[in-house]
């Protein structure tokens, strides 16, 4: 590996090489995060109609979750596996990987806009929103959005593949530009032209065609070892059945995350009314803040240690995950302790309603209440995934939410007992949700922090009784080094 901005995966001190490739992909991930964030901190500020509309977006979010979960299939199933193969010297197949997931991504792309362009509209209703109000800034916001899913398709991805070859400043200005972007054009289209929730989504699809024009380039180019080709792009099984196997824990991990706030959603709905479901709003954005800075360590750390599985340097894979692990539990930590002790600073970003504000600020102690191991479960999991276990890393994404968080959802508000749910219910809370059954609402929040607990406790066993067979095992039919 000889470019100056390459990290050489093989060698070297393990915590520097960490901290070259996570530092750029943490930073990737929070500037990914601001696209949903910046358009939500601007639209709930939208003179008279901003928490409603804020609401209206909301609802949106499973659908755009569904859209870059295709991206994760591709992208992040194709990544480890052509990491693997650079470990072991198999530079061809690591580029006829990466053409196959050009070819899927674009052929994805098309019909999931021609799915949400019918259908859109349809599904907000399923979702949670209502005639007149809600669906009206949801299929506004989403129309629009439909439209730029080639470019979310192509940066999500195909970003990963510039960070899996040692690139991840590189990886990180793909974000930055489009971030950078949509900061700027969000104020515009929404205040200055009046478009409201249209200019938000137009700032979003404007921003992430640039960020996919800045990632086509380098993968064209000639600066990395995986680049497309035309010999390679193509749609081969043999290639894709096990790109999709492995990107199918992460896919899972996202399309669940839709189904996840249709279920939040629908029984806040009904418990709580259109405030509840506001406040779920804003507890799903600061949980996405929670995972991002965690999901880039791991994405930093899966190249070194993919490529180091492959070539069958055990000790820098171990090396790798402890740091992994501690880095992901430290940070899991900090977040837990602003939600408990300033949940404020989270919450103010998104809204300046005081009756929203008041309802978030409680609900958010509840549903963050274990978040402070889950760090244990990102790290875990993602390891997986990146020493190409995709049996296992398919069942811990299915255990923590459609095993155990979507049941717990709907089972929760009717076996906790009223009395026990009214200890966490301060006066101020039944007060604004007056005439709605708020121990039931609690109760949909509580499912959180109960099933985490459960899938962080089941993760960490399995990785301790895994890990080293994995790692004794290695790649079929390759000789130790």
């Amino acid at each position: 590996m000889n470019q100056s901005n390459q990290a050489d995966l093989g060698n070297g001190s393990i915590g520097k090489l960490l901290l070259k490739m996570a530092a750029p992909t943490i930073v990737a991930q929070v500037i990914n995060m601001l696209y949903n964030m910046v358009d939500r901190m601007y639209i709930g500020h939208i003179p008279e109609v901003g928490s409603l509309a804020l609401t209206g977006v909301g609802i949106t979010f499973p659908i755009i979750m569904m859209i870059s979960a295709f991206s994760s299939l591709i992208g992040m199933g194709g990544a480890p596996r052509a990491a693997i193969s650079l470990g072991a010297g198999d530079k061809e197949n690591a580029n006829k990987i990466l053409g196959n997931c050009v070819v899927s991504l674009a052929a994805v792309s098309v019909i999931l806009t021609a799915v949400v362009l019918v259908f859109g509209k349809s599904m907000l209703r399923q979702f949670g929103a209502t005639e007149g109000t809600t669906l009206e800034y949801g299929a506004a916001y989403l129309n629009i959005y439909a439209l730029g899913t080639i470019f979310v398709q192509t940066v999500l991805g195909l970003n990963i593949f510039i960070t899996t070859q040692g690139f991840s400043m590189t990886a990180m200005k793909t974000i930055l530009i489009g971030a950078i972007t949509n900061i700027i054009l969000d104020p515009i289209f929404i205040f200055v032209f009046g478009m409201g929730v249209r200019g938000a989504a137009l700032a979003t699809i404007i921003s992430q065609g640039i960020s996919a024009v800045w990632v086509l380039r380098f993968l064209t180019g000639k600066k990395g070892v995986l680049r497309i080709q035309k010999k390679h792009l193509s749609f081969s099984l043999s290639v894709m059945l096990p790109v999709l196997a492995l990107g199918l824990s992460p896919f899972i991990m996202q399309i669940t995350e839709s189904i996840l706030t249709i279920s939040f959603n629908a029984s806040l709905q009904k418990f709580g009314g259109d405030l509840a479901v506001g406040a779920m709003t804003i507890l799903a954005a600061v949980m996405q803040f929670a995972m991002m800075p965690i999901q880039g360590l791991t994405q930093g750390a899966q190249p070194i240690i993919s490529f180091n599985f492959g070539a069958q340097k055990t000790d820098r894979v171990k090396k790798t995950f402890r740091l992994l692990l501690l880095y992901c539990v430290l940070f899991s930590g900090i977040i837990w302790a602003i939600s408990m002790f300033a949940p404020k600073v989270f919450v103010l970003l998104f809204s300046n309603n005081l009756e929203l504000t008041q309802i978030s600020v409680w609900a958010l102690r509840i549903y963050m209440a274990v978040s402070i191991i889950f760090g244990i479960q990102i790290a875990c999991q993602q390891t997986f995934i990146a020493l190409n276990q995709a049996g296992v890393s398919i069942f811990l994404a299915i255990l923590r939410k459609v095993i155990l968080l979507i049941p717990l959802i709907f089972i929760l508000p009717h076996i906790i007992p009223d009395q026990f749910a009214a200890f966490f219910i301060p006066q101020h809370i039944q007060e604004i949700l007056a005439g709605y059954d708020v121990p039931k609402v609690f109760s949909v929040f509580f499912a959180e922090p109960v099933s985490d607990t459960i899938a962080v406790t089941v993760t960490a066993f399995m990785f301790a009784f895994r890990f080293n067979k994995i790692l004794k095992r290695g790649i079929p039919g390759k000789k130790e080094v």
